[in-house]
Order: structure tokens, then C-alpha cells, then sequence
């Protein structure tokens, strides 16, 4: 199932791939909502780190990690393209992100998700913090994960 599958460890920003992952975050997380990602400031994005898997030359999934300091990223904009969901490709990529900041140096991992998306992060070994929160007009959670060194 995965044999054409090739996971890139980060989409450099500004690239074919970085347009890609746009398009991919846009169509799958702002137009649903009435949004463009084009409408926002992008410009920070070069200071993360982006991660895709492949098919191909074709994005099949992206995520965003965000620093927000020396122990801590913030992960963000997980997609996976709606044809080749239910294949474990957002689990496999979020064990990646885990691996890859580990090597980094990081020691956690926080995100805000969806209430939709709660039971699939909580089986990834993210826990609640804190009350539900309404972002963008949707219900979130803020949850985290400790990363341990030998995750890398």
C-alpha cells in the first residue's frame, strides 16, 4: 500500500512542494470554512519546519511544526489529502514529526485539535490540557506530548 510512498523530513519553504502544501492546507482546512489561506501572513512560515509525504511528485499529506521555544514546538495544519485517507498516513506522518523533533532536540509537542480530531491524536499518546476552545468558529482542544530522546 505504501510501496510509491516516499517521506520527505521537510518541505523547504518557498519550493514546488512548500506551493503544494499550501494548496493541500488550503483546500482541506480553510475553503471548508469559507477561508483562503492565500489571505494570511505567511511570511513567518520560513522559521518552521513543514513535513510531507509523497506519492510521487504529489503531496499525499503535510504537517507544520512550529518553535515556540528551545523544548517546544506547536504542530499545526495536519492534512491529509481526502483520497488517501483512512490509510494511516496522518499517524505514520505525526510519529515522523515526533522522530524528527526529537533529533532537534525538542521535548514536546502541543497543538490545538479539532474536538473531531480528538480520539485520533489521543491514540497518537496526546493528552487534553486544559478547557475546549472555539478557534476559527470551531470547537479545539489544546493537547501535548512529551517527546523522549529515543523517539529519534
Amino acid at each position: 500500500m505504501f510501496s510509491n510512498l516516499t517521506l520527505r523530513k521537510i518541505i523547504a519553504y518557498g519550493s514546488e512542494d512548500y506551493d503544494q502544501a499550501l494548496a493541500l492546507r488550503d483546500r482541506l482546512l480553510r475553503k471548508p470554512l469559507g477561508l483562503s489561506l492565500y489571505d494570511e501572513d505567511l511570511s513567518d512560515e520560513k522559521n518552521n519546519y513543514h513535513l510531507g509525504i509523497f506519492r510521487g511528485p504529489e503531496l499525499a499529506a503535510v504537517l507544520v511544526l512550529i518553535p515556540r521555544d528551545s523544548t517546544t514546538l506547536q504542530m499545526r495544519q495536519v492534512a491529509v489529502d481526502t483520497a488517501l485517507q483512512g490509510q494511516h498516513l496522518g499517524a505514520r506522518l505525526i510519529a515522523f514529526a515526533e522522530s524528527f523533533a526529537a533529533t532537534q532536540g525538542f521535548t514536546r509537542i502541543v497543538l490545538n485539535a479539532r474536538q473531531t480530531a480528538e480520539a485520533f491524536y489521543r491514540k497518537q499518546g496526546y493528552t487534553s490540557v486544559g478547557e475546549p476552545f472555539v478557534e476559527l468558529g470551531i470547537g479545539h482542544v489544546r493537547m501535548e506530548k512529551k517527546i523522549k530522546k529515543d523517539q529519534a
